[in-house]
């Protein structure tokens, strides 16, 4: 039976509709793609890209000998001569070496090396006076990587976007996260506790989707402690892991959100949603703006629960 929910943190509106997950397909699933020989992130490759801002590891810029490699975006959204409210700064950071080696594949240091690297440049760019600054991944092609090399983006804006602007609204009023959470924890929907638990959310907009924060977080990302960045990193890597076994490595995007740089609203706090693309937006969800999951998140809990505990 379909149920109407709405999300406690975001507001959004979403149908519950497990019975969706039974209705046929023909339409061919994509195929995942290997290695390749022409892949501008790998090492050896670095005249592909354009001239490296900042890196980790040993080496002089732009050789091989790096960790993390963050570069401009060849193909930015953002930019620094476009018109007025496209103005900003548009990053890769390059996660490894490793072609092959996921965020969930990369050592626990390694993870926190992005990690810190990732605080680092939104910390430069919010201090620099961009209005916002966005942390993402977006693994695999249906999430919208064009690359397949493991990657990180950074979009510093000179405006604060609609979606970041209606969050502080809420976040004015009451402490959303905590609510989100507490209402977890209610409906036993936590799928790892601990220092940065990982839930899912009652109102789901997709199936498997996750958040992670810690509840002591501020409102910025780039001012997380090196405790949260470790917490929040560790889980993090767990539930792409989980995520990978149980759903055939699905492409995913993980989004970093956090208030505008500078300002706060009054319960403002960052945290981390992971996304598996397992479905699509289509038709309904434009026309509407009502999202639809086709698996229940009381059931996409207790499926990474196992998973977690394996």
């Amino acid at each position: 039976m379909s149920e109407l929910r709405e999300d406690v943190l975001t507001g959004r509106l979403v149908l519950v509709a497990p019975g969706r997950a039974a209705r046929p397909h023909t339409v061919a699933r994509e195929e995942p793609s290997g290695p390749s020989a022409n892949c501008p992130f790998c090492a050896g490759h670095e005249h592909e890209t354009p001239p490296e801002v900042y890196r980790t590891g040993e080496g002089d810029p732009d050789t091989p000998g790096w960790r993390v490699r963050v570069v401009p975006n060849l193909y930015p959204i953002v930019g620094p001569h476009a018109a007025p409210g496209a103005t900003g700064a548009h990053e890769v950071v390059v996660l490894s070496p490793a072609h092959d080696h996921s965020f969930a594949q990369l050592s626990e240091r390694e993870a926190l090396e992005v990690m810190t690297v990732l605080r680092a440049r939104a910390r430069l760019h919010a201090d620099a006076g961009r209005r916002h600054v966005q942390v993402l991944v977006n693994s695999g092609r249906a999430a919208g990587a064009s690359i397949a090399h493991p990657h990180a983006q950074l979009l510093a804006l000179d405006v604060v976007p609609p979606a970041v602007a209606d969050a502080e609204a809420r976040f004015e009023s009451t402490d959303a996260l905590h609510a989100d959470l507490d209402d977890a924890v209610a409906r036993d929907l936590v799928v790892l506790d601990g220092a940065a638990p990982a839930w899912c959310p009652w109102a789901s907009a997709s199936p498997a989707a996750v958040r992670i924060a810690v509840r002591d977080a501020g409102p910025h990302f780039e001012r997380a402690t090196d405790e949260q960045l470790d917490a929040v990193t560790r889980t993090l890597q767990r539930v792409l892991g989980a995520l990978a076994v149980e759903l055939g490595d699905p492409p995913y995007n993980v989004v970093v959100h956090t208030g505008p740089a500078g300002t706060a609203a009054r319960w403002s706090r960052w945290y981390v949603e992971v996304v598996p693309r397992v479905t699509f937006v289509a038709g309904f969800e434009l026309g509407t703006g009502i999202f639809v999951n086709s698996a229940s998140p009381e059931a996409s809990a207790e499926q990474l629960r196992s998973a977690l505990s394996g």
